[in-house]
């Protein structure tokens, strides 16, 4: 339910702060007090579409902020963590709109959009009044009204599922089919590049690998000069390591008899021509695996070529062309198994149609039941609202031929308001007043299963007295015994029910330079005097 509705800087309210219980609350005042701004605040924050006129004269932005408390399981509180926003127990939208234009829009102080806020305001409250851009004249709701007063949900679900499974199916059959055709049409092709890729049988990373043996094949004599450079330096005629050896060996003779002094100088010559001995190892092994045969460069010239040739051909880089013979060997498989994949598709497609017509032949039949249900309910409310001689039906067209997830049944709510004329939509009865009733006839029908906790009527008493604004009074109780119910109403019939009444009025300030509306929680005194004025003027 809603619990406080505050508003800074919206027209003619500068500051505002309501609190708000369960039941029947009224809002009562003069033409012109401000009533309207009210609602439109309250529009504001529930998704309506922004307007800089909206903000006071003189203020940078206007705000408006409702708090709701949610009950466990209430369908916001899932809306609201799919976007990873924590919504247990108190909601608080705070709608901010600019004087230059633009407007953002936050719950419980994250930013959100303006189609999840209107989404998240669906489940949280309903507007009517007497303009056919109100609830309950969309179309599009009706079904579900419908389907919420027979209790059709689960059934609507299933037929929702078994939509959404025959629909993969026919994509699945529609894809294997464009496969096939696609495949048949392209077979010699599919064949040759089949044959052409299996002799080639490229490998991942091979062009790579390739490419560093050929530039070491084509470097080879280069490195092989360069060791064998390092090897005559080492082990040429002439060179240090004879005479190392000798200086050695005659070192080693005398080396018993000089008391120790020589022992140090033998163990590093002899690590010297150890180390020597270990790089002529080291670069004779380097030189063989510099050893290439010519014939290997060829070959390995000659498969970087095809490799980069069947790259180019079948328009992708080397290192797909795996890549490709798989899907083109794919591609053959399916013709060849094509026959038997599709037999089998066309039968999974035949079984899900089959399960959703019937499906959706089941609820249709339910709806119609049900619709015969709520038009003889609704007609029982239409005479105390003054409304004894129209006509109320739910208009059910359907159409297996345009299968949808909702089924196959377009559901309309159709009205006649006088004796004579043909039912036509609910949007369209020229009467406001009328428009008001009915939907308030529909309201107290299908509050308990269609409806939001929160409800809002904006004047749907105008044009009425006497025992038909005593009705609407009656009603609007009645659906507060379930909901929270907010009425803007100037019939002191539908005042005297309320558990909560408001006074709105307009005030002078600054002097007489500037109107600002209030709004006031009234007293028992005062609500008599309120029903007073309302019922005899202003004394």
């Amino acid at each position: 339910m809603l619990t406080a509705l505050s508003i800074r800087d919206i027209v003619l309210i500068e500051k505002l702060d309501i609190a708000l219980d369960q039941g029947l609350t009224v809002l009562t005042g003069e033409t012109g007090a401000g009533k309207s701004i009210l609602l439109d605040a309250l529009g504001l924050a529930l998704g309506a579409r922004g307007d800089s006129a909206l903000v006071r004269s003189g203020a940078e932005r206007g705000v408006v902020t409702a708090a709701f408390t949610l009950s466990p399981g209430h369908p916001a509180v899932a809306l609201l963590k799919e976007q990873g926003i924590d919504a247990e127990g108190e909601l608080v939208i705070r709608r901010i709109q600019n004087a230059d234009g633009p407007s953002r829009a936050s719950v419980n102080d994250q930013p959100v959009s303006l189609n999840l806020l209107r989404q998240l305001a669906g489940a949280l409250a309903e507007i009517h009044g007497q303009h056919a851009d109100r609830a309950l004249v969309d179309v599009a709701a009706h079904r579900q009204l419908l389907d919420a007063f027979g209790g059709h949900e689960a059934e609507a679900r299933e037929v929702g599922q078994l939509w959404t499974r025959a629909s993969a199916a026919a994509d699945a059959l529609s894809a294997h089919r464009a496969l096939m055709a696609r495949a048949e049409a392209e077979r010699e092709y599919l064949e040759h590049a089949a044959a052409e890729l299996g002799a080639l049988d490229p490998l991942p990373g091979e062009e790579e690998k390739l490419a560093e043996a050929r530039q070491m094949m084509m470097s080879a004599e280069q490195f092989a000069g360069a060791l064998g450079e390092a090897e005559d330096a080492l082990a040429g005629d002439g060179t240090s390591v004879a005479r190392l050896n000798a200086a050695l060996r005659k070192l080693e003779r005398r080396r018993e008899g000089a008391g120790g002094r020589l022992d140090r100088v033998c163990a590093a010559l002899d690590r010297v021509l150890a180390e020597i001995a270990e790089a002529e190892r080291a670069i004779a092994e380097a030189r063989r695996s510099f050893q290439f045969d010519p014939r290997d460069l060829e070959k390995s010239e000659e498969r970087l070529f095809a490799l980069r040739a069947a790259a180019r051909k079948f328009k992708c880089s080397v290192d797909t062309l795996a890549d490709a013979r798989a899907r083109i060997e794919r591609d053959l498989a399916a013709l060849t198994d094509g026959a038997g994949r599709l037999a089998s598709l066309e039968k999974a497609h035949a079984a899900a149609r089959e399960a959703y017509a019937a499906a959706a032949e089941k609820l249709s039949n339910r709806r119609r039941k049900t619709a015969r249900a709520l038009d003889k309910a609704v007609m029982a409310e239409l005479p105390p609202l003054k409304l004894e001689r129209a006509r109320f039906a739910t208009a059910i067209d359907t159409d297996a031929g345009k299968p949808a997830a909702h089924g196959i049944d377009r559901v309309e709510f159709m009205v006649a308001a006088n004796p004579g004329t043909p039912l036509s939509p609910l949007m369209k009865v020229a009467s406001g007043g009328e428009l008001a009733r009915f939907m308030l006839a529909l309201k107290v029908i299908l509050a308990a299963k269609g409806s939001a906790p929160t409800l809002i009527f904006d004047e749907i008493d105008t044009g009425v007295g006497g025992a038909v604004a005593d009705a609407s009074g009656a009603r609007l109780a009645r659906l507060a015994g379930s909901l929270q119910v907010l009425a803007v109403t100037h019939s002191p019939q539908v005042a005297a029910r309320a558990a909560q009444h408001m006074l709105i009025s307009k005030m002078e300030e600054v002097a007489g330079k500037r109107m600002v509306t209030r709004v006031q929680p009234l007293s028992a005194q005062r609500r008599r005097e309120e029903v007073a004025r309302m019922l005899s003027g202003a004394t």
